[in-house]
Formats: C-alpha cells, sequence, structure tokens
C-alpha cells in the first residue's frame, strides 16, 4: 500500500500530499458549488437545510458540481435536488471565492421554469420569501447573504460582470482568527 507524506516536491513552491514510493502527488484542489437564486416576482426561493452543515438554516438551492457537468448544469442539478424545481437560468449574478474553505462560487440569477416546487431529499422546507421575510438570522452561510444582497441590487436590471467577495467581508478571503491557518 502507497505511503503518503507532506513535502514540497521539485518544481512546486508548496506542500503537497506525495507518494514515498513512486513521487505520485496528489493535488488538492478547491471544490467547485453552483447554485441559483431563484426569484419569483419579488420573491426569493430558500431551502431549509435537512443535512450538515448547517442542519436547520435556510440556504439557496445550491451544492458540488459533478463530473461530467456544465456549471448551468450543476446549477439546475441542484435547484431540482433541493428543491424539487425547474429553473431557467438568466446567467451569472456572483461568483465567491472561499480561500478559507476551498470553494469557489458559481451563483446564477435564475426563475421557475414551470410552476412548482417541494423539498427535495436534502431539504427539510423550500419556501418564497418577500425580502422583509427572509429569516436573516437563520441564513445557513455568508456567501447566502452576499448573493441575495446581489440579487437584490441587480433586480430589474440586466446582468453585466459577477459580483465578487464583499471586500468588507474578510470571511471569504482570510482566515477566520482561531483557524490556525
Amino acid at each position: 500500500m502507497a505511503s503518503f507524506v507532506r513535502t514540497v516536491p521539485e518544481g512546486e513552491d508548496r506542500e503537497r500530499l506525495t507518494c514515498a514510493d513512486c513521487g505520485f502527488i496528489a493535488y488538492e484542489n478547491p471544490k467547485i458549488v453552483v447554485g441559483s437564486v431563484v426569484g419569483v416576482g419579488e420573491r426569493v426561493l430558500l431551502c431549509r437545510r435537512a443535512i450538515e452543515p448547517r442542519r436547520g438554516f435556510w440556504t439557496l438551492p445550491a451544492g458540488y458540481m459533478e463530473m461530467a457537468e456544465t456549471v448551468e448544469e450543476g446549477a439546475r442539478r441542484e435547484a431540482w435536488e433541493e428543491a424539487q424545481a425547474r429553473i431557467a437560468i438568466e446567467g451569472v449574478l456572483a461568483i465567491y471565492s472561499i480561500a478559507r474553505i476551498g470553494q469557489v462560487q458559481v451563483i446564477f440569477r435564475a426563475g421557475l421554469a414551470e410552476p412548482g416546487f417541494a423539498p427535495g431529499p436534502e431539504s427539510l422546507d423550500v419556501r418564497l420569501f418577500g425580502w422583509e421575510e427572509i429569516p436573516w438570522g437563520e441564513i445557513a452561510f455568508p456567501s447566502v447573504h452576499w448573493a441575495l444582497r446581489q440579487w437584490r441590487e441587480a433586480a430589474g436590471r440586466p446582468l453585466g460582470l459577477p459580483a465578487m467577495n464583499p471586500p468588507e467581508d474578510v470571511r471569504g478571503t482570510r482566515p477566520l482568527p482561531g483557524d490556525g491557518l
């Protein structure tokens, strides 16, 4: 059985998990998360998580991309898995770099392609919320806050360049105190 060690391989500038026997490098790269802010008029579709992390908190229909799918296909699949919703993607709303947890999030603006939604296997509940009704204190992740605010700012306008991490919110770009990084 192979024995992996952390070392700086020749030609690299950082430690990598490397097989001590054959030199194979097991690269660890960020995961891509895809999702959508699904608007229905002035309301937005949110899912109450049935899984960890943040079980019981509200989020967008989003999750990790699978191999052999585009970002758009992944976002549509996640909307179906979490909200049993068929969505029509309008364009890229935001791209967030969450370096401290190794994620890149591609968030689309979308609407319902056909009526109806219901909790999928990863959701306890799925609802439409008006802006003032959003349970802000029960939102699962900082990037959901960011995406919802961007959706509101871009409402009724054509999408331009996607939003990026808010410069005043360092949770995505720098380690939090106590992270040991």
